[in-house]
C-alpha cells in the first residue's frame, strides 16, 4: 500500500527518487520521505507528513547540496501504526544515524521485538511497527555473529520477521549497496545501464528502464549500481527462481496526458483497455476457432473435470466476478459462487480437486486475495488468476493466468482496470464452455465477435460524458444517492455506489431492484436521487417491465430518476427525469457500457465538491495487508 523506491547509479539520486514518488504517490500519500547517501559515511533524511508536495517544499527550503548523491530511497506512505505525522512517515533510522529503512506492509510482531529493544535501553522515536527493523540491523551490525556485515546483518533481522513486510536498508559505510527483501508484498528491481532501481512498482523507475525482475516470496535482493543478487532469507542463491520480464508501456501510459486527473484519462482509455485485454485471445483453427488464455497450465480435460467454481476478489474486482457469475453460468452450467476474499478462508469454504477459483486482482498483490488463494491451493482446488500487474504474487502462486492488458491505472478509484477485469472474465467464460462442449465452436467465435465490437461501443458511450457531469454538478450536493439494478444491471449499481463512495465521500447504497419493497424503499423521500441501470427491452424483456414498475414505485415517492437505458428504449422515457442513452448491446456485456457514465458522475461529483479524484481519502491502490 505504500511506494517504495530505491536507486544506485551514476545519476542524482534525490532526483530519481522524487521523481519516482510523485509517480508512485497514488500507492499511499498521507506522508513521504527520502534518504541519501552521501558516499562520505552520511544519510541524509527528510521526511513530512501530508502530500508529497510538502516534502518538495521542505526539500527545496533545505537546499539540494545537502542531499548530494547517487545512492538513495523514499517512500510515500498508507499508515497502519502511528498516525500520519512526521515523526512517523519513513525512513526512519538508527539511533547514530548510519541505518536507514522504508517498508511497506505490517511487522505483526512487532510489538515483542519492541519490548526487547526498549529492555536493552534503545530509545524509539515514532508509533511505528517498521522502526524496529532498523534498530535491530544496527544491532546486529554491531555485535555479534555478524557484526560488520551489512547483509548478514540484514537478512538475519528479516528471518525474525512475522507478516507482510517488504524492507529496504541503507547503511552510511556501504554507499554503494541497497539491501530489500519481501514477504507477501511487491518488489521489482529496474535493471538499467551502470544504474539499479527497486520499487513496489514498475511506474517508479519506467522512465529510466523497461527490463525489469520480480522478486518471489520470501526472498531478497542486494543492488549495486553494476549488479544485483537475488537470495532466500538464509542468504543461499535464489536468482533461478526469479523472472526477468520487460515491461510492454512506456512513461507516457504512466502520465496524465493533458487531463486534469488521472482517472478522467483511464476513463476515456477504456476502449483501448478493453480491446487490448482481447487481442490475441482467440485463434482460427480447423474448428473454426478457440479461446486461449495467457499462461495456461490447465488442460481442457481439468476445465472439463470442475464442477464448481469459485470467484474471489475484494472491492470493484469482486463486483466484476459477480458479473462473472452471470456469464460463467449461463455459458457453461458450473455453480458459481462470488466470495469476498477477505471472507473467504474464514468461513472454511468446500473446496477439493474439482474446484475451480477464479482470483481477481488488479495489483496481483492483493493480500486478502493472496490468502484466498493460498487457502485454495492447500486444499487441492486448482486456481485461475486474473491480473493486471505481469509477474505479480498471486499469477506467480496460481495454476493458470490471464492478464487483463489495462496498463498503468494510477487512479485510486478503477475504471479501466475494473472494465479490462469485466472483459478477461468472460474469456474466461467462454473457455470454460469451449472446454465442457457447452458451446460450439461457432457459437463461441460469435460470443466472441460481439466482445470485439464492444470497444467502439464504449467510445460511444464516453460521448455522453457533458450529459452526466451536468447531471453530476446539479447533484453534487446532495447527502444520499440510490442505485438500482436487476440482473447484470445489480453489480453495475453496486460498482456505481462504491465510486461515489470511494471519491465523493457521499453515502450511496446499490440494491437488487426487486428488494425495494422488501425494505429500502422506506428511503426514498422527495427529491432522492436513485440512478437505475435499465435492462434491454428485447434481451430482459420480463425484468425491464419490473424494474419499469419498481421506477414506479419510486417516482411516486418523490425520488428523481436518472434512467441509463438502451438507445431507442422509448418505454422508459416517461418514468426518467434523466436519461442517459447507452448502446444496444447483448445482456451479458451491457455492463462494459451501463458502468461508464457511473464512473463520469462519481469523478464529477468529487470534483465539484472540490475533492482530490486520484488520491481518495484513506485508500490506497494496492492493498498489501489484510
Amino acid at each position: 500500500m505504500c511506494g517504495i523506491v530505491g536507486y544506485v547509479g551514476h545519476r542524482d539520486a534525490l532526483g530519481v527518487v522524487v521523481d519516482a514518488l510523485r509517480r508512485m504517490e497514488y500507492r499511499g500519500y498521507d506522508s513521504a520521505g527520502v534518504a541519501i547517501l552521501d558516499g562520505a559515511g552520511a544519510i541524509s533524511v527528510e521526511r513530512k507528513a501530508g502530500r508529497l508536495a510538502n516534502l518538495e517544499a521542505e526539500l527545496a527550503e533545505a537546499g539540494a547540496g545537502r542531499f548530494a548523491g547517487t545512492a538513495g530511497m523514499g517512500h510515500t506512505r498508507w499508515a497502519t501504526h502511528g498516525a500520519p505525522t512526521d515523526r512517523n512517515a519513513h525512513p526512519h533510522r538508527d539511533g547514530s544515524g548510519t541505518v536507514a529503512v522504508v517498508h511497506n506492509g505490517i511487522i505483526e510482531n512487532f510489538a515483542p521485538l519492541r519490548r526487547e529493544l526498549e529492555d536493552s535501553g534503545v530509545e524509539l522515536s515514532s508509533d511505528t511497527d517498521t522502526e524496529v527493523a532498523v534498530h535491530l540491523v544496527a544491532a546486529a551490525y554491531a555485535d555479534g555473529p555478524t557484526a560488520g556485515d551489512f547483509v548478514a546483518s540484514a537478512l538475519a533481522v528479516v528471518r525474525r520477521l512475522e507478516g507482510a513486510f517488504t524492507l529496504v536498508f541503507t547503511h552510511a559505510e556501504h554507499p554503494g549497496t541497497i539491501i530489500a527483501a519481501r514477504r507477501s508484498t511487491p518488489l521489482v528491481v529496474g535493471v538499467g545501464k551502470g544504474e539499479m532501481f527497486l520499487a513496489s512498482d514498475v511506474t517508479a523507475f519506467i522512465e529510466h528502464t523497461r527490463e525489469a525482475v520480480e522478486l518471489g516470496q520470501d526472498q531478497a535482493v542486494v543492488i549495486t549500481a553494476d549488479s544485483y543478487r537475488v537470495t532466500d532469507f538464509d542468504g543461499a542463491d535464489a536468482g533461478h527462481r526469479t523472472r526477468p520480464f520487460t515491461i510492454d508501456w512506456d512513461l507516457a501510459a504512466a502520465e496524465k496526458g493533458g487531463h486534469d486527473y488521472f482517472m478522467l484519462k483511464e476513463i476515456e482509455e477504456q476502449p483501448t483497455a478493453v480491446a487490448d485485454t482481447l487481442m490475441g485471445h482467440f485463434t482460427q483453427d480447423e474448428s473454426g476457432g478457440r479461446i486461449v488464455l495467457d499462461e495456461q497450465r490447465l488442460a481442457d480435460q481439468e476445465l472439463r473435470d470442475f464442477d464448481k467454481v469459485f470467484v474471489v476478489a475484494c472491492g470493484s474486482a469482486y463486483h466484476s466476478g459477480l458479473l462473472a457469475k452471470y456469464a460463467i453460468e449461463h455459458w457453461t452450467r458450473l455453480p458459481v459462487e462470488v466470495e469476498l476474499a477477505s471472507e473467504f478462508r474464514y468461513r472454511d469454504p468446500v473446496l477439493d480437486r474439482s474446484t475451480l477459483v477464479v482470483a481477481i486482482s488488479q495489483s496481483g498483490e492483493t493480500a486478502d486475495t493472496l490468502e484466498a488463494v493460498r487457502h485454495a491451493k492447500e486444499q487441492k482446488a486448482r486456481v485461475l488468476a486474473i491480473c493486471n500487474t505481469n509477474g505479480a504474487q498471486i499469477p506467480r502462486e496460481s495454476d493458470a493466468v490471464l492478464y487483463t492488458r489495462a496498463g498503468p491505472e494510477i487512479g485510486v478509484a478503477s475504471t479501466k482496470a475494473f472494465l479490462a477485469q469485466v472483459t478477461a472474465n468472460y474469456l474466461v467464460g467462454l473457455a470454460i464452455a469451449q472446454a465442457r462442449g457447452t458451446k460450439y465452436p461457432d457459437e463461441v467465435a460469435r460470443e466472441f465477435a460481439e466482445l470485439e465490437a464492444m470497444p467502439k461501443l464504449v467510445s460511444r458511450v464516453l460521448e455522453t460524458a457533458p450529459q452526466v457531469r451536468a447531471i453530476a454538478r446539479e447533484l453534487a450536493q446532495v447527502p444520499t444517492v440510490l442505485f438500482l439494478g436487476r440482473h447484470v444491471g445489480y453489480p453495475v449499481a453496486l460498482e456505481g455506489a462504491l465510486k461515489l463512495k470511494e471519491l465523493a465521500y457521499m453515502h450511496a447504497e446499490g440494491f437488487a431492484a426487486g428488494e425495494l419493497k422488501h425494505g429500502p424503499i422506506a428511503l426514498i423521500e422527495q427529491g432522492l436521487p436513485v440512478i437505475v441501470v435499465m435492462p434491454s427491452p428485447k434481451g430482459r424483456a420480463v425484468l425491464h417491465s419490473k424494474l419499469l414498475s419498481n421506477i414506479r414505485e419510486i417516482q411516486a415517492r418523490g425520488a428523481r430518476t436518472i434512467v441509463i437505458a438502451e438507445e431507442g428504449d422509448d418505454t422508459v422515457r416517461p418514468f426518467a427525469d434523466d436519461l442517459i442513452e447507452i448502446p444496444t448491446a447483448p445482456t451479458l456485456f451491457q455492463p462494459l457500457l451501463s458502468t461508464v457514465p457511473l464512473q463520469i458522475f462519481a469523478a464529477e461529483v468529487a470534483q465539484a465538491r472540490g475533492y482530490d479524484v486520484d488520491k481518495p481519502r484513506n485508500l490506497a491502490k494496492s492493498v498489501t495487508v489484510e
